[in-house]
């Protein structure tokens, strides 16, 4: 643990004289990268310090206890237990800050929610989990892009597309991609009998153009009319942009702004997105006798969480963990819940190394 400390600081002094080079300096790319390297290691760095500064006093006790002086022999036999028990408790602590990051935690991310089986309720679900998530945003003061949205016409949505920017954004929400339940009398039932419905999420790191190239030869564009609310300029002009990435099949769509040109930019993001997230997901998988499954990289269609409203409580069947604060988190409190997500990947990837 030492010698691992000692180069994580070696380290964080190299990024730091980087970030003073001009050449570096003048690439603009280089310098986020370095910066948030350097903004990673800080809290290992304060941490590490007073660990070797611990491991220092250790030291100097133990010699001491080999010493002749008895009345130092017994100052330094009654701290030598406490400085033990503490190197323990910090050396568990750094082991967790020193787990392998997943590069894309940082990103920004794109989040798509679709309905699932139980007709109009699926889609009421689906606007609860938007809104649960853009109440989450505005507690992590992240911004909020929308992308498309296909709306039921009941307060409703069949599915909608959009964007979240800010600091460790998809490294808060990879946590929420899976089949989402619902067990509630919908507002449509008049029997007044529980019903079970279901949504997806699909949670996407934002690609950068530099991660994923689009060919255009491989991009078949077509425009049209988009549909619902949105004023007659939506209307009445072929504003909306459908992509379809011929080698893989999928298809993007948006229909959110009034410029062709941005809904062609909106779309290619998101297109780009699911490219990447289906490499990263095909490298998983070949690495899935190397490596446990973590909570965060599930099957998608695996059923991860519970929402049951007569019982006012949420279980999340990935670590079997129920909480009664259902409005809570219903209104964007999604910290403990995510916590214990956390707790139980780093868990993982304890056991693992």
């Amino acid at each position: 643990m030492e010698d691992k400390i000692k180069s994580v600081i070696a380290r964080y002094y190299e990024l730091e004289n980087l970030m003073a080079d001009p050449e570096v300096i003048s690439d603009s790319d280089a310098l986020k990268e370095i910066a948030r390297e350097h903004r990673n290691l800080g809290p290992i760095v304060t941490e590490g310090k007073k660990l070797l500064d611990v491991y220092g006093q250790i030291k100097d006790d133990l010699e001491i206890l080999n010493g002749s002086d008895e009345e130092l022999k017994s100052i330094a036999q009654s701290e030598l237990k406490e400085l033990q028990d503490s190197r323990d408790e910090m050396e568990e602590s750094l082991k967790v800050m020193l787990l392998p990051k997943d590069p894309n935690d940082d990103r920004n991310t794109i989040i798509e929610i679709r309905a699932g089986t139980g007709g109009e309720e699926a889609g009421l679900f689906v606007a609860d989990l938007f809104r649960m998530y853009e109440r989450f945003a505005e507690r992590n003061n992240w911004s909020k892009e929308a992308i498309s949205a296909n709306e039921t016409g009941i307060g409703g949505f069949k599915e909608i597309t959009f964007s979240l920017k800010g600091e460790g954004c998809y490294g808060l929400m990879k946590f929420e991609g899976g089949v989402h339940r619902v067990q509630r009398i919908p507002k449509t039932e008049t029997g007044g009998r529980v019903h079970t419905s279901a949504a997806t999420v699909a949670v996407l790191p934002e690609a950068e153009d530099v991660d994923i190239e689009v060919l255009d030869q491989d991009l078949k564009i077509d425009t049209y009319r988009a549909s619902g609310a949105g004023g007659q300029h939506v209307n009445k002009t072929e504003s909306a942009i459908r992509i379809t990435h011929i080698p893989t099949g999928l298809v993007v769509t948006c229909q959110d702004e009034k410029s062709q040109h941005k809904n062609k930019s909106a779309a290619l993001k998101v297109l780009r997105s699911r490219l990447l997230a289906a490499e990263q997901e095909r490298q998983a998988e070949e690495r899935a006798e190397e490596r446990k499954t973590m909570v965060s990289t599930g099957d998608r269609s695996a059923k991860i969480r519970t929402y049951n409203f007569p019982q006012g409580r949420i279980t999340d069947h990935r670590i079997s963990y129920t909480t009664y604060r259902l409005d809570e988190n219903l209104d964007g409190d999604l910290f403990e819940l995510i916590e214990q997500l956390q707790l139980a990947e780093q868990q993982t990837l304890l056991e693992s190394a």
